[in-house]
């Protein structure tokens, strides 16, 4: 199958983490849920906090209490969440469907690929380091591995580096704004997953990127490695 129109030059694929690789929306929910728990509150369902997934701590401590980060209590419940969240993030977490099936070709036809994500290295290097999935992974770029992470263009700079790939031939896949517009700083191609954590408020047609899939498997058409 022939690449789309505007993918031919592409020599590395690049990808967000939650919400684009993988579903960690149970294990960060439940993170967050066991803090309501322990107080005598109510627990919440998974869909409560699903499609805040993508913005961490802030976004499931505002869930589960309804504050935000100036809150004054906001830093004491942050450290509780992280705690929370180191000791279970490997029990529900899987890789969405297909997952498995593009990286498994991206590694058969020897094209390279790697992960920029916003989460911390005390988070993601244990997390990918569990999953047998990131084995074949060129390139890890954390929220703490450059003095500035997304929708800065550094951290994608970076894992080109680390790629040993002009930034102008890599592709980045990502389900938030800020990965489009990180993506397009950094002068690569981008492609925006419509399966991951979108709000009702997101509307990714809307960000820029040079195209949308609503599945993993759909890249392979884009880059025609179908």
């Amino acid at each position: 199958m022939q690449a789309a129109m505007g993918f031919e030059h592409i020599e590395a694929v690049l990808f967000d983490l939650d919400g684009t690789l993988i579903d960690s929306a149970p294990d960060l929910g439940a993170a967050a849920d066991k803090m309501r728990v322990d107080r005598g509150l109510p627990s919440l369902p998974l869909s409560h906090y699903r499609h805040m997934s993508g913005t961490g701590a802030r976004g499931m401590i505002g869930v589960a209490f309804g504050i935000t980060p100036d809150h004054p209590d906001f830093p004491a419940l942050r450290d509780e969440f992280f705690s929370n969240y180191e000791q279970c993030m490997t029990e529900r977490t899987f890789a969405f469907d297909g997952v498995g099936e593009l990286i498994a070709r991206l590694v058969a036809i020897n094209l390279p690929w790697g992960v920029v994500t916003n989460k911390s290295s005390r988070f993601a290097v244990p997390l990918t380091r569990a999953m047998p999935l990131f084995d074949s992974a060129r390139a890890l770029v954390c929220g703490d591995t450059t003095p500035h992470s997304k929708p800065h263009p550094a951290p994608l700079l970076e894992a080109a580096r680390q790629l040993g790939i002009s930034p102008a031939q890599c592709l980045y896949v990502g389900d938030d704004e800020r990965d489009i517009v990180a993506g397009l700083a950094a002068g690569m191609c981008t492609v925006a997953a419509a399966y991951g954590y979108l709000g009702q408020a997101d509307h990714p047609s809307t960000w820029g990127a040079q195209a949308l899939i609503n599945s993993p498997v759909a890249l392979l058409h884009l880059l025609g490695k179908a």
